[in-house]
């Protein structure tokens, strides 16, 4: 099993920039993907920022520009850069991995780990 642990939320203020961690208990970047996720309060989780096991990323239109996803694959952890931060993003985010298993019984099937989350919130 995998177990992920995020760090590195707080209180920031607008425009300030936070880094957010997340650590694997074992090598995760041979998964399909990977990445994190936010939620709001009384909303979905919702992607912000995703990375393929091939190393494509994704960003939410919200938070391109401005956050960056990187892997440090000797620590097995993947980093958020969230820079020029807006009350906007204040969330709990989550880190997220997903393996893809593919069986002939079975077919394909994806397994998907979660973070505890961590708060972060901009606020002046």
């Amino acid at each position: 099993q995998v177990q992920l642990v995020e760090s590195g939320g707080g209180l920031v203020q607008p425009g300030g920039s936070l880094t957010l961690s997340c650590t694997a208990s074992r090598n995760i970047f041979n998964f399909y993907a990977m990445g994190w996720y936010r939620q709001f309060p009384g909303k979905q989780r919702e992607l912000v920022a995703g990375i393929s096991g091939g190393g494509a990323t994704n960003y939410d239109e919200s938070v391109k520009g401005r956050f960056t996803l990187s892997r440090d694959s000797a620590k097995n952890t993947m980093n958020l850069r969230m820079n020029d931060l807006k009350p906007e993003d204040s969330a709990v985010y989550y880190c997220n991995a997903v393996r893809r298993l593919d069986t002939i019984i079975a077919g394909t099937e994806d397994l998907t780990y979660w973070g505890q989350g961590t708060q972060v919130t901009v606020s002046s």
